[in-house]
């Protein structure tokens, strides 16, 4: 697999302490912008679960590039909603600058499948679990209804894409002889620098196979 996907010549990329500040989303500009940062992570999330099917498919079986190769058509299709959201206010994919750190989680895990399952489905993507619902909901203040429920169709597909990961490293440590929790924690703390931060979406946490006990002790 190459080191990074191909990139459109738009957005520019910009480190993540770089990016103009969005707002909370109120206004039809905070909007767009706030569908845009979305719109991007949709983007990358494509490369990433079609790199974990290539990069490690190899090892862990047909299953497994099964599981993942779905993974991307759904992160596809998520990404053609938020795009075709953006057109109807005005806007387009490109139009903002967006920040690499994902590709960067990707970069940083790219020798281990296990560590390749602890950072993005059962960080990145688990951390999308929390944040969305309350988004959700200032779509819905700000009176954009077909936002909110585009973002509802992505929370409920996100809660089985963590599950798919959280499914996955549970097999990795089986086959490994490890502790799930305690080598998720030691995954964590080692290749993801921005700390686990709450608060916390417990309940749909808990529906996608990540249950407290594994984030609790090493949130800050």
């Amino acid at each position: 697999m190459p080191d990074r996907p191909a990139r459109p010549a738009r957005p520019e990329l910009l480190a993540f302490k770089a990016m103009p500040k969005r707002g909370r989303g109120q206004s039809l500009r905070g909007r767009i912008a706030l569908l845009h940062a979305l719109a991007h992570i949709e983007f990358v999330a494509i490369d990433l679960a079609l790199d974990m099917a290539g990069r490690f498919g190899g090892t862990m079986g047909e299953a497994f590039v099964g599981d993942w190769l779905a993974v991307a058509a759904d992160e596809a299709m998520h990404f053609a909603l938020l795009a075709r959201r953006l057109a109807a206010l005005g806007s387009a994919y490109g139009d903002l600058p967006a920040h690499d750190g994902l590709w960067e989680a990707a970069e940083a895990t790219r020798h281990d499948v296990a560590a390749r399952l602890a950072i993005v489905p059962m960080v990145l993507e688990a951390r999308g679990l929390d944040v969305t619902p309350a988004t959700i909901e200032r779509m819905r203040f700000a009176g954009d209804e077909a936002s909110a429920r585009i973002l509802e169709r992505i929370f409920s597909d996100e809660i089985r894409h963590v599950r798919c990961g959280t499914a996955w490293f549970g097999t990795v440590c089986q086959t490994r002889g490890s502790n799930p929790a305690a080598t998720w924690q030691t995954l964590v703390e080692k290749h993801f620098r921005g700390g686990l931060k709450p608060p916390f979406n417990d309940s749909a946490r808990q529906a996608a196979g990540l249950p407290r006990e594994f984030y609790a002790g090493i949130a800050l």
